[in-house]
């Protein structure tokens, strides 16, 4: 008997490590994260409002959309709708900065006021992130910086947008527009 309670004990701690949970996810807002700072955030205080997750990196050819990010976020934020930006150095070790590095390099050159989360991995694997894990589900996981998830007022995935995609894209905006208005 004793060994068998040893056994489940060693099981429960192996899934408690591993992330696993017997109910899968059914919304972003139901992760918990923490912030860039290193806070807990719970991403539930998003819900009920439209957001758009994106992989972000410093040292990227397309780091200059932090620029038409936070534009886009001052455009959008009064309508009920956040950028949530995850760093990640999964593309060409292209965010190599510390958690101080990545706020400095954003606050000073691109004056970023939308929500920054911790670094995080993004490609698929035991490393992946849960966000990501839920992002990628049904959806392609980012090919490179800068990939961005349209995530409705539910926490359900509804689009995806390549890097290629700038925030000033009159189709990124159109849908985000069509979210917002359910």
């Amino acid at each position: 008997m004793r060994s068998l309670l040893t056994a489940l004990a060693a099981i429960s701690l192996a899934l408690t490590t591993m992330n696993l949970s017997a109910d899968p996810v059914a919304s972003l807002y139901d992760l918990k994260v923490n912030s860039l700072d290193g806070k807990p955030a719970d991403l539930a205080q998003y819900k009920g409002h439209v957001t758009l997750v994106v992989n972000v990196a410093s040292h990227c050819g397309f780091t200059k959309q932090y620029t038409g990010l936070e534009q886009l976020y001052n455009d959008y934020k009064g309508k009920g709708f956040f950028i949530l930006a995850f760093p990640s150095n999964d593309f060409g070790g292209q965010e190599p900065g510390t958690p101080q590095e990545i706020i400095t390099f954003c606050s000073t050159k691109y004056n970023v006021t939308f929500p920054m989360f911790e670094k995080v991995v993004t490609k698929k694997g035991d490393a992946q992130s849960p966000v990501y894990q839920f992002l990628t589900t049904g959806f392609p996981p980012p090919s490179w910086n800068f990939c961005k998830y349209l995530v409705d007022a539910n926490g359900k995935v509804i689009k995806f947008f390549p890097s290629k995609v700038t925030p000033e894209d009159k189709e990124l905006r159109d849908a985000i527009d069509a979210a917002i208005k359910g």
